[in-house]
C-alpha cells in the first residue's frame, strides 16, 4: 500500500511528465514552471541557490528550458549566447547532432549494462583514449563526475608507488569530494570540512622547483611521496596560465623522485586549450590523467582516469574492484556520447577551431581592456578557456549582469566574479562571438559609468 503522500507523488509525476511531453507550452504552464521552480530550490533544493545566481538574474527566475548548438533558450523562447559553455562541458556545443544521433541509437539498443557482462563500448572507448592521449597512456576507468575521477586518481597512485603524501598547488581545484577538496589549493571551499586528507602539501602554482624542495622534505623526515597533482591550467582559480617549460620541469621532479605526475585536464581536455590535451603543448606524458567535461559531448556526464602500464599493477589485476565500482560508470550510453565526441573532435578539428577562436576573441578583449582599463584590468586565456579580470568581485558582478540583460551567459570564479570566464563552445560561429563582444563592449561602458572607473 502506498501513503497519501506517495499517492500525490504519482499525480504529481505525471503532471511534470506531461511538461517534459509537450511540443509547446501554455502561457498558463510557463507562470506554473516558474513558480514550482522557484518554490521547489526554496524548500527542497536549496533557498541559497537562488540568491547565488543573482548575478544573472531578472525580476524573476530565468528558467533553462531548451537549447541550440551556440544557445540556449528560458521558458519565453528567449536566446542566450553561452559564453560560460557549462564550465567547459560544450566544448562541440548543445546537443550536438552527431554526437545525439549515436547516444539516441544506443539508447534504442541498451541503456545501462547488467554490471556483470563484457561491455563492449567501454572497451572500445578505452582503446580510443588510448590512441589520442599522450605517450603510453593505456589503461582507463570511467566515473561519472570530475571529483569522482580525481578520487580515482589519488587511490591509484598510492596504489601504484607504495607513496603516502600528495603535493598539490595553492589555488587549486580538484573537485569537492573529500580527497579531491583536500588536494584543492582555496581555504573557502576546504575551511568548513577540515580536517581533510592530512597527508597533502600545497605549495606554489608554477613553481616546480617548489615541489622538489616539498618532496626533499618530505623524505628526509621519513615520509614517503605518492604524487605530485596538478592542472595544466588552474580553471577555478582564476585562468592561471604557468610559465612554458613549467610541466616538462614537474615531470622531471617527478622521475627524479619517483613519485606518480597527476594531471588533471578534467577542463583543459578535448582541445578546449587549443590542443587536444593541455599535456601536449609541452609534449608530456603524466602517470596518470583526468578527464571530464566536454568527454561526454556535452549530452552525457562521463569521466574518468587514464594510466600509464606501469601505473596498473598487479594488485588492479588480481581485484578489478580494488580501485572502486561506480554503478554507472562507462555506461553504454555515456559511452556512444563519448565516443562519437572523440570521433567528431577529430573530425572537425576541435583543438584548431578553439586555437583559432580563442586568438579572435583575445583581439577583441585586448581592444576592449584598452578602450576600458578602469574596468577590464587583464584578459588572458588559451583557446577557449578566457578569463576576464576586474578590478573587484563588486565590478564583475554588475558586467555579468550587464552581460545577462543582453542575453550573453557567463560566471565568476572561485565563488566571486572578480575574474569572469569565457568558455564558449568550439563549434560557436565567428558571427555569433563577435555579437558576444559587442553587448561585452555595453556591458563595459554601462559599469565604467556607474563605478566612476
Amino acid at each position: 500500500m502506498f501513503t497519501n503522500d506517495q499517492l500525490k507523488a504519482r499525480e504529481e509525476a505525471l503532471r511534470i511528465l506531461r511538461y517534459i511531453e509537450a511540443e509547446e507550452l501554455t502561457d498558463e504552464d510557463r507562470s506554473q514552471i516558474t513558480k514550482d521552480s522557484i518554490e521547489n530550490f526554496a524548500n527542497h533544493v536549496n533557498p541559497g541557490w537562488l540568491e547565488y545566481r543573482k548575478s544573472v538574474s531578472t525580476d524573476s527566475a530565468c528558467i533553462e528550458w531548451s537549447d541550440t548548438e551556440e544557445n540556449f533558450r528560458d521558458l519565453y523562447g528567449n536566446e542566450f549566447i553561452d559564453f560560460l559553455g557549462g564550465f567547459g562541458i560544450y566544448t562541440c556545443g548543445h546537443r550536438n547532432p552527431y554526437i545525439l544521433k549515436y547516444v539516441k541509437k544506443q539508447l534504442d539498443r541498451y541503456a545501462l549494462h547488467s554490471q556483470e557482462l563484457i561491455d563492449p563500448l567501454r572497451g572500445y572507448l578505452s582503446k580510443l583514449m588510448s590512441m589520442v592521449t599522450p605517450g603510453d597512456l593505456q589503461y582507463c576507468f570511467f566515473t561519472n563526475g570530475g571529483a569522482e575521477a580525481m578520487e580515482m586518481a589519488l587511490k591509484l597512485a598510492r596504489l601504484a608507488t607504495g607513496g603516502k603524501w600528495y603535493i598539490s598547488t595553492v589555488g587549486a581545484f580538484h573537485g569537492k569530494s573529500m580527497g579531491a577538496i583536500s588536494m584543492g589549493g582555496k581555504g573557502a571551499y576546504r575551511e568548513d570540512y577540515a580536517p581533510l586528507i592530512q597527508h597533502v602539501q600545497h605549495v606554489r602554482y608554477g613553481d616546480a622547483e617548489a615541489m622538489d624542495v616539498a618532496i626533499q622534505n618530505l623524505r628526509a623526515v621519513g615520509e614517503s611521496v605518492a604524487a605530485v597533482v596538478i592542472e595544466p591550467i588552474q580553471g577555478e582559480g582564476g585562468v592561471i596560465i604557468p610559465p612554458d617549460g613549467y610541466l616538462k620541469a614537474v615531470r622531471e621532479v617527478c622521475d627524479k623522485h619517483g613519485v606518480a605526475m597527476v594531471v588533471d585536464e578534467i577542463q583543459t581536455g578535448m582541445g578546449r586549450t587549443g590542443t587536444m590535451w593541455r599535456c601536449d603543448y609541452e609534449g608530456v606524458t603524466p602517470d596518470i590523467m583526468a578527464y571530464g567535461k566536454a568527454f561526454g559531448g556535452g549530452i552525457m556526464p562521463i569521466t574518468g582516469i587514464i594510466a600509464r602500464p606501469n601505473m596498473w599493477n598487479q594488485k588492479l589485476i588480481e581485484n578489478p574492484w580494488i580501485l572502486g565500482s561506480p554503478t554507472f560508470g562507462g555506461n553504454p550510453l555515456a559511452c556512444s556520447a563519448a565516443i562519437a565526441a572523440i570521433s567528431y573532435t577529430l573530425e572537425n578539428d576541435i583543438p584548431r577551431q578553439a586555437r583559432e577562436k580563442g586568438q579572435f576573441l583575445m583581439k577583441h578583449l585586448k581592444a576592449l581592456q584598452e578602450k576600458y582599463p578602469g574596468v577590464l584590468v587583464d584578459a588572458r586565456g588559451a583557446g577557449l578557456l578566457i578569463a576576464l579580470e576586474f578590478p573587484s568581485s563588486e565590478v564583475g558582478y554588475h558586467v555579468t549582469k550587464e552581460l545577462f540583460a543582453r542575453n550573453v551567459m557567463t560566471a565568476g570564479t572561485l565563488v566571486n566574479a572578480k575574474t569572469v570566464r569565457i568558455e564558449p563552445a568550439a563549434v560557436m560561429s565567428y558571427e555569433t562571438l563577435e555579437t558576444g563582444m559587442k553587448r561585452l563592449d555595453e556591458a563595459l561602458a554601462v559599469t565604467a559609468e556607474k563605478f566612476g572607473l
